[in-house]
């Protein structure tokens, strides 16, 4: 299994540690951490320390897209990054010494049709070397609503596409194979109940600490937690999408038990785009999928 992560609004990730967050307070940080980031880069990491081969792309820009790719270098993530002019964002998250993450999200860069077309081709080679592409988070400024549908249409291996709003709408009209809405991402993008009625071969939703629900053309399960995780949930999703894509070979129910075991030990670490592996490792084999049955 061989995959390709896209991150089209990629990130450079500080994390504060402070003790308590107070608004119009004055915060001594405790401990500061910059990392790759994105949730395309979250997934490509937590693949490779699963060890499944994987490349990340996306579009860099400017001095924090620089320290991006040196980021992704020395993590001994793969990257195969696209150039353009503007400066890649930054994220602020701080987190409490409760353990609860307050995230600050700059908008990215703009990225002109000249660049966009550029990275098409870009990503149309890389593709065609990728067993499953993961197409995740937002669009930057300059992209098109249906960018994530152009991807999805011009490429022919099995798309998960993790996006939300009008992308999440439009993506999932162009029949990507699986989905992974929250259930809020859900509700503003369609008013059906029904979430494969937007296009998708299936959807993982996420209930957050409530677990997660599968909704396949064979059937619908939902699995949770075996025990309440705290923690700092940024790179849970992320962590939930790589194992769907470790774990493509296995059917449904057993990829719905791996994407909740990892996206719980992923709010047990510190950092998005890790997880506890003790914490997977003791927990995986307690959770058992329940099918949902329609009345």
């Amino acid at each position: 299994m061989r995959a390709l992560t896209v991150t089209l609004n990629a990130a450079l990730d500080v994390t504060y540690r402070v003790d308590a967050l107070r608004p119009g307070a004055t915060h001594r940080v405790t401990e500061v951490a910059v990392r790759a980031g994105g949730k395309g880069v979250n997934v490509a990491r937590v693949l490779c320390a699963l060890g499944v081969p994987v490349v990340a792309t996306g579009l860099a820009g400017g001095s924090a897209g620089a320290a991006l790719r040196d980021d992704l270098n020395r993590s001994g993530v793969p990257e195969a990054l696209f150039p353009i002019t503007g400066e890649t964002r930054r994220t602020v998250t701080a987190v409490d010494g409760s353990g609860q993450a307050t995230l600050f999200a700059e908008p990215g860069p703009h990225v002109t049709p000249e660049e966009w077309a550029g990275f098409l081709g870009h990503y149309r080679d890389l593709a065609a070397e990728a067993d499953v592409v993961v197409l995740s988070g937002s669009l930057p400024a300059g992209l098109p609503v249906d960018a994530y549908a152009a991807l999805v249409r011009g490429t022919s291996v099995p798309v998960v596409l993790d996006a939300g709003g009008p992308a999440l709408a439009a993506g999932a009209s162009a029949g990507p194979a699986v989905i992974t809405p929250n259930r809020g991402e859900l509700a503003a993008a369609s008013e059906m109940d029904d979430p494969l009625a937007l296009g998708a071969a299936a959807a993982l939703v996420s209930d957050g600490a409530r677990g997660m629900t599968a909704y396949t053309s064979d059937g619908v399960w939902t699995a949770a937690p075996p025990e309440v995780v705290t923690g700092n949930p940024t790179g849970a999703g992320d962590a939930a999408v790589a194992a769907l894509v470790a774990a493509w070979h296995l059917p449904w129910p057993e990829r719905l038990a791996e994407a909740v075991a990892l996206s719980a030990a992923a709010v047990r670490a510190p950092l998005a785009g890790d997880f506890d592996r003790a914490f997977y490792d003791q927990h995986r084999a307690e959770i058992t999928p329940r099918e949902v049955h329609e009345d």
